[in-house]
């Protein structure tokens, strides 16, 4: 049998192109997040709220309800949302040009009948302006070209994350995407405690912001821009910084740190233009990490599946 290529390319991320579809979908999936929020067992750090990738988009994967369990997938390539229950029965709501308040109404009757009732809290959470999602009828485009473009690069970051978390064996979360900021993440821990975070987050509780960095961690991910900053990138922090975190020299020569952000950045741009994206993604994972490792004193011996 003839074998098939079956990868994907990584896609150029033109933010014009993308951005009215994405500012629709950030408010979409913050939507199906919180429903996960609401109905999943709390774990540390918020692990439980995330999103995850699919082979065809995003999915909460299988959500425990009253004996049972259910599931919200996002499908890029078919452009349905999709709910399905363990006991058979589903539903589905197609991805179209249609304003927040008609998706969060028709999501929420979806899942009426089938039996499924969550209480959310109703307005977006990490965004500076915070319409509820009832009264929301500005974000209303959908581009099924742009939505496909935006889960391929996830998806190709994700290949190269999960490579570089399968390195470290100390505790480090899933690669998962956070829906507040719309970034797909992944974060490695010391195992020492972190001294209280000051918060900031727009439409955060502070409670939640504390305990997620209660710990010392080191983390990277990648965040699709913003009309603010039209640019999608790959970042890397630490909290808490060591004093000299920031002098470190990282990889590649086009990443740069950002005293504003407090973390070193990569454009996703070059990583895409490259002759080795793979190659020059994991440079930036691994020299970044090293860099938070160092200069706050990490166990690596301890931590790392290979130290140094």
């Amino acid at each position: 049998m003839e074998s098939k290529d079956i990868s994907l390319p990584w896609p150029e991320l033109e933010f014009g192109k993308i951005q009215d579809t994405l500012e629709t979908l950030h408010q979409w999936i913050q939507i199906v997040g919180k429903i996960r929020l609401r109905t999943m067992p709390w774990q540390n750090h918020s692990w439980h709220t995330t999103l995850y990738l699919s082979p065809h988009g995003l999915t909460t994967q299988g959500i425990p309800y009253q004996g049972g369990f259910f599931q919200i997938d996002f499908d890029f390539m078919q452009h349905k949302l999709y709910v399905s229950c363990a006991h058979g029965a589903s539903l589905s709501l197609d991805l179209r040009p249609i304003t927040v308040a008609d998706f969060y109404e028709e999501l929420f009757q979806k899942l009426s009948n089938l039996g499924i009732h969550v209480a959310i809290h109703g307005s977006p959470n990490e965004l500076e302006t915070a319409i509820p999602f009832k009264e929301n009828t500005i974000n209303k485009s959908y581009d099924p070209k742009a939505a496909r473009t935006l889960w391929q690069a996830m998806a190709k970051v994700q290949a190269v994350f999960s490579r570089f978390r399968s390195e470290f064996i100390g505790k480090c979360s899933p690669v998962h995407l956070f829906w507040g900021a719309f970034d797909l993440a992944v974060t490695r821990f010391s195992g020492s405690p972190a001294p209280l975070h000051p918060g900031g987050a727009p439409n955060m509780p502070l409670e939640v912001m504390q305990e997620a960095y209660s710990k010392e961690v080191s983390s990277a991910g990648f965040w699709p821009g913003s009309k603010d900053f039209p640019s999608a990138i790959f970042y890397s922090y630490a909290y808490p910084a060591g004093p000299r975190f920031a002098e470190q020299e990282v990889l590649p020569k086009e990443a740069f740190y950002s005293a504003e952000m407090g973390e070193f950045m990569l454009k996703y741009d070059d990583v895409q233009q490259s002759k080795d994206p793979e190659g020059m993604l994991w440079d930036f994972l691994q020299s970044t990490y090293q860099a938070a490792a160092v200069t706050s004193g990490w166990n690596r011996a301890e931590l790392e599946r290979y130290p140094g």
